[in-house]
């Protein structure tokens, strides 16, 4: 079963909301049998109400017409890009110590 539809739920609730608030000030009822039984009749009316809605038509996929294949239409054919396999990088050593992280001109860790 798929999901309501934002349209559905706001026509539903709007529904049982209207219809239960006409039909407690019509009837004029002050029990609370004839106030459940109101509200259980705009329940089922909302429900009617956002069923009936029309649902958002979904676009079919483009689809060339009958007959039009054979009539010298020229159709493309997707090809995939072929991509370049670069070469990776060769590792570079780390470093052994920190004098030689340090760029040149610059002193490295004061020490003994």
């Amino acid at each position: 079963m798929p999901r309501p539809t934002a349209a559905q739920l706001a026509y539903g609730s709007a529904t049982v909301i209207f219809s239960t608030l006409a039909m407690l000030l019509l009837s004029q009822t002050s029990s609370g049998l004839g106030v459940a039984v109101i509200a259980l009749a705009a329940l089922g009316l909302g429900l009617l109400v956002a069923l009936t809605v029309p649902l958002p038509k979904s676009r079919p996929a483009a689809t060339p017409a009958p007959g039009t294949a054979d009539a010298g239409v020229v159709t493309e054919e997707r090809v995939p890009v072929q991509r370049a396999i670069v070469p990776a990088a060769a590792p570079q050593a780390a470093p052994e110590s920190v004098y030689e992280v340090a760029p040149s001109g610059t002193r490295g860790p004061a020490g003994p």
